[in-house]
């Protein structure tokens, strides 16, 4: 079974930080490319070890990524 998640990825100092809002898992890397794959990871690692009721308890199946314009100063 597939399932579409979201992917955040993030620069943090000289690396990347990933995460996924649906399940509120994340994991880093060394590029993008990297943080975004150590993330896939992580992720099926969760849907393959984690309970029905934990996955039922964490997976929010809406998550909105947006921009915002604000003013400034």
């Amino acid at each position: 079974m597939q399932k579409q998640l979201t992917a955040i990825v993030e620069r943090d100092g000289s690396g990347y930080v990933s995460r996924c809002p649906e399940v509120d898992i994340a994991s880093q890397g060394d590029t993008v490319d990297e943080a975004r794959e150590n993330l896939r990871e992580a992720l099926e690692l969760f849907f393959e070890t984690a309970s029905p009721e934990e996955i039922r308890s964490r997976l929010q199946e809406e998550v909105y990524v947006t921009r915002l314009e604000i003013a400034v100063g």
